[in-house]
């Protein structure tokens, strides 16, 4: 029967259109489409000219009739464009007679391109075992699954896989091609020596189903089970696969750039901000501003915490080098070598910070013309009197210590006894020790003062001068004998102090040419009109502070009271000094 040319055009256009449609699937006719009973469809290949990608390059043994992944050797039992997957066979990991921690094991497909399908699940088989995964995600997260299986004896005939019967299983979403596996210990190995291995395998959903107690004894003899692996074809631009054979003459790229990160669309965490890029999306960590602030903020205190210890370091040194110039201005290496050639001298030498530590703001004690008096209480808790001088000169700093040598050296038991020195501080500072019933002025008009007393504590001050002028390592004039530096104790006994005016005396001529110092009214008129100071200077004064005895003041400016004025009484005074 002969066609009509009408019906002979149209069966052309039909086989165009046919071969067309094919093309759209298979970019060259000549390469090689099955391979035993499974169909080779594309982007897979046999052969380099064939195949767009490497990773798409399969073999074909041609002997036993069975297709494998080339670059991983694994058994391909099916692919298929329209559903973007391939069907692999993947071994069984059999963990047999382990006791303890069998250590980390990954499973065996890690192929670039290809993971997981969503239609596969991971089995954990075994009795009693303690196991934890961690997948790699598509988005380069990871996340956790943990099993733990019991066993009892005999074991239940339960398939749900449930973990209570020898097996537990999690389906795989959105998981990379690489599962870290960590067997973990047995848990009672005595009750799982009948079943000594443990079982870890994926497989594509519905085909394997548990079956107890056949599977915990040997798995059924299972060594490998069908995987379901996703492709993904590299990115790349039309231009790109017309360069090479992916599109080939009866074919069309069309490229669409998809939003994958649409609502739903994409498997970025919660934590993580999808970005959409060509033919893919990349999943980025998102900026947590309060740690950004708050890490801020610790770099600024830890930058000023620095600054302020590098501040405070400068400043401690600058007030060591400080408290160093002071100390050599005040005499202080004088003084140390002065000690080490005299060791039998008793003399701390106090630091500022130790009498800053002893001090208090209301330990002041009183004044007088040589200098201002603290009270302090030491770490020992024996207290002491610090005595500041008013007017310091540091070119009398070689004097000072030699009365500071020469003080020690006194050992009576009615002179303050000196105790140390601190020389870091801006004038010196003398420690004494703390007398603490108060003053002879405190007490010489108190009426309740017997008689007796005043005659003992006039008998004592004598005898203090006389120590001090003539038993005395070194004659010395007290130079400022009065009430105010006549201390008592608490039973009223004499402590003479105050040696800032005083003065050591050459023990032939027992004189000594100097500048006038001392309390007016007390002064020998004497040594007053000459600036010659010897030991009946003291013994004048001693004749003034002997108002004591009769309890009325020996110098008084009340125009109303005694002979007339101040000045007459004062004179009278005079003419009865001794001589």
């Amino acid at each position: 029967m002969l066609l009509s040319p009408k019906k002979i055009v149209l069966v052309f256009f039909l086989v165009a259109f046919t071969a067309l449609a094919v093309s759209t699937r298979q970019s060259r006719t000549d390469c090689q489409s099955t391979c035993g009973t499974v169909k080779i469809e594309y982007p897979f290949a046999t052969s380099s000219d064939c195949v767009h990608e490497e990773k798409f390059l399969l073999r074909c043994d041609e002997e036993e009739q069975k297709l494998f992944l080339k670059n991983s050797n694994l058994e391909v039992l099916r692919n298929s464009f329209d559903d973007g997957e391939v069907e692999v066979l993947v071994d069984v990991i059999s963990l047999c007679n382990m006791k303890g921690d069998g250590g980390n094991i990954i499973l065996p497909i890690e192929i670039p391109g290809f993971m997981f399908s969503n239609k596969n699940q991971l089995f954990l088989v075994g009795c009693n075992i303690d196991t934890f995964c961690i997948f790699t995600m598509r988005n380069g997260g990871t996340t956790a699954f943990t099993c733990e299986t019991q066993c009892d004896s005999p074991p239940p005939v339960d398939k749900s896989c449930s973990g209570y019967n020898g097996c537990c299983r999690t389906s795989l979403s959105n998981v990379n091609s690489q599962i870290l596996i960590n067997p973990g210990n047995y848990i009672g190995w005595s009750s799982s020596y009948s079943y000594p291995c443990k079982y870890v395998f994926v497989v594509k959903e519905g085909y394997f189903v548990f079956s107890v107690p056949e599977d915990l004894k040997n798995l059924r003899n299972f060594t490998r089970f069908p995987v379901i692996l996703d492709w993904l074809l590299s990115q790349g631009t039309c231009q790109q696969a017309e360069d090479t054979s992916f599109c080939g003459e009866n074919s069309r790229c069309i490229a669409t750039n998809v939003d994958e990160c649409t609502v739903n669309a994409h498997s970025c965490g919660k934590d993580h901000s999808c970005k959409n890029v060509d033919g893919t999306f990349r999943c980025k960590k998102k900026k947590e501003w309060t740690t950004i602030i708050l890490v801020s903020i610790i770099g600024c205190l830890v930058f000023l915490v620095g600054v302020c210890c590098v501040l405070l370091k400068l400043k401690l040194s600058q007030l060591a080098k400080l408290r160093e110039r002071r100390f050599e201005s005040n005499g202080g290496v004088l003084l140390a070598q002065r000690l080490l050639e005299s060791p039998n001298q008793c003399i701390k030498i106090f630091t500022e910070e130790e009498i800053k530590q002893a001090t208090h703001e209301t330990s002041f004690l009183g004044g007088g013309g040589q200098g201002v008096v603290f009270r302090a209480t030491l770490p020992d808790n024996v207290e002491v009197a610090i005595k500041r001088s008013r007017n310091w000169d540091p070119d009398q700093a070689g004097q000072f210590v030699n009365e500071i040598i020469l003080l020690s050296q006194i050992n009576h038991p009615n002179v303050v006894r000196l105790l140390g020195c601190c020389l870091e501080t801006p004038s010196p500072l003398l420690v004494y020790e703390y007398v603490p019933g108060g003053t002879l002025h405190d007490a010489l008009f108190d009426s309740s003062l017997a008689w007796s007393e005043r005659l003992r504590i006039a008998a004592e001050i004598a005898e203090t001068l006389s120590y001090l002028h003539f038993s005395a390592p070194v004659s010395i004039v007290h130079r400022d004998i009065k009430p105010e530096n006549i201390l008592l104790t608490q039973t009223l006994s004499v402590k003479l102090c105050d040696f800032g005016a005083s003065r050591p005396v050459h023990t032939r001529t027992g004189q000594l040419t100097t500048l006038v110092q001392g309390t007016w009214g007390y002064l020998d008129p004497e040594y007053l009109r000459t600036g010659t100071l010897t030991e009946k200077s003291d013994v004048y004064s001693f004749g003034v502070v002997l108002e004591l005895v009769s309890g009325e003041k020996a110098l008084s400016f009340n125009p109303t009271r005694g002979k007339g004025s101040g000045q007459s009484h004062r004179r009278g005074t005079q003419r009865k000094s001794p001589e």
